[in-house]
């Protein structure tokens, strides 16, 4: 029987190279605002916009094997610029809204064997980038919800982070939109490049699978070595 894999958001990105890469030997669905290219891999959509809707009136099967926490923003400016409302929107995206989907979720969750849970952070989190506070105060309390949700419900079921360092997914568009840019945004990364979708693709796939089964309460840096080498 193949397996349930829920991902909130994930129509484009990061999100949908994690559905195509499980959509062989999973049933994966996609609840999101827009529903992309999905149709055409027979990936199944709902509707849904995580910062307004209920998750818990979301038509998923009775027992969800993995669920995946895709929503993020990149809002850098410097903090003098920022309001406190800036950072309210972060936190809903982010994370309050992941909280109300995890809590919506959890009966479908405890009806799936050793479900696993799948969130994303960020590598500003653990190394300290100007024009972050409100994205990294965000992804920081992902993190710490993750490690306690681990906690608490071990063994019943995984929660892992992934902290990216920056990904060539239409969110950063803005940033890798020419080859200078891209370019020195490689050069700031140990291994030369920026990520690509399939790079974070494939450590989620890990971290959803059996092959992971001894892994919780964890955030794996999927940053080509920026956050704990210095070269310079």
């Amino acid at each position: 029987m193949k397996k349930n894999i829920v991902l909130i958001g994930g129509s484009t990105g990061i999100g949908r190279e994690i559905a195509g890469e499980l959509n062989e030997n999973h049933n994966v669905i996609i609840a999101s605002r827009n529903s992309g290219d999905l149709e055409k891999d027979g990936i199944t959509h709902l509707e849904f916009d995580v910062t307004k809707d209920d998750a818990a009136a979301l038509d998923l099967p009775e027992s969800i094997h993995g669920l995946v926490y895709c929503p993020g923003s990149i809002n850098l400016k410097p903090f003098k610029m920022l309001k406190p409302k800036d950072f309210e929107e972060e936190m809903n995206l982010n994370f309050l809204s992941l909280v109300k989907v995890v809590q919506a979720l959890l009966p479908k969750l405890k009806n799936a064997e050793k479900p696993s849970l799948l969130f994303f952070s960020t590598v500003a989190v653990k190394v300290g980038m100007p024009y972050h506070t409100s994205i990294a105060a965000a992804k920081g309390a992902i993190e710490g919800f993750a490690k306690s949700l681990a906690a608490e419900y071990a063994p019943s079921f995984r929660v892992n982070v992934i902290a990216p360092s920056l990904t060539d997914t239409p969110l950063a568009e803005k940033l890798l939109s020419n080859d200078s840019k891209k370019e020195k945004m490689n050069e700031r990364h140990p291994l030369k490049r920026v990520g690509e979708a399939r790079d974070i693709a494939r450590a989620a796939v890990f971290l959803l699978s059996e092959d992971s089964s001894w892994i919780t309460g964890q955030v794996f840096g999927v940053d080509g070595g920026l956050s704990t080498l210095n070269l310079s």
